[in-house]
């Protein structure tokens, strides 16, 4: 007996609604002849620079704030990293950037840095990472439909600020890859900084 569908092709939905969605993370991508694979990732790796002053002031920043609303995650933690990132290799970040693809495929990324390898990053909102990542698997799999880029693989990292879970989209195989690893901000800081400096200046094959 096949599957009922899940998405209503007369309605519209953003990206922040499939966080909403109470169904299940592969049936939703399914929905978009995407699989789901939950897996230990081997993500690209470089540490250009010392992180030792944004550790410290992202430790200044948790000892001022609480990190409880949104907003207080994204100003004092995650934004920090990310600019961080960008001054070096000195690239845009876009914030709450809108595209369209579709009346499915619609809505803000809400961090996303266009480098060859491209590289987007949502905050979970209400630091559910598990309905965040389902978010971020839509958004990457908007991506690949928006962009010119011929790179094979696309990145992506949902936060809550203080913990970040990778994913990735293989553009072939139209296959979603999770990793099955979390990584704590700030004890973990060395590792997060480093694969986000690994994806952005990764320079894909032709």
């Amino acid at each position: 007996m096949s599957k009922s569908a899940i998405l209503d092709p007369n309605e519209s939905y953003t990206f922040s609604k499939y966080a909403e969605l109470a169904f299940d993370a592969a049936d939703i991508l399914a929905e978009f002849g995407v699989t789901l694979h939950n897996t230990s990732l081997e993500l690209p790796q470089q540490l250009p620079i010392d992180p030792a002053s944004l550790s410290t002031e992202l430790q200044e920043n948790l000892a001022l704030v609480d990190p409880s609303s949104e907003m207080a995650r994204r100003e004092a933690l995650i934004f920090p990293v990310l600019r961080t990132v960008c001054k070096f290799i000195q690239a845009p970040l876009k914030i709450e950037y809108p595209i369209r693809v579709d009346s499915w495929l619609k809505g803000s990324f809400d961090y996303f840095i266009p480098t060859p390898q491209n590289l987007l990053v949502i905050e979970a909102k209400n630091a559910d990472l598990g309905r965040g990542f389902t978010q971020l698997a839509v958004e990457l799999i908007a991506l690949d439909q928006w962009t010119d880029s011929t790179t094979p693989t696309l990145y992506g990292a949902v936060t809550t600020g203080d913990t970040w879970k990778f994913g990735l989209l293989q553009r072939q195989t139209r296959n979603i890859q999770k990793d099955i690893n979390t990584y704590a901000i700030p004890s973990d800081l060395n590792r997060v900084i480093s694969i986000l400096f690994g994806i952005t200046m990764h320079i894909p094959p032709d």
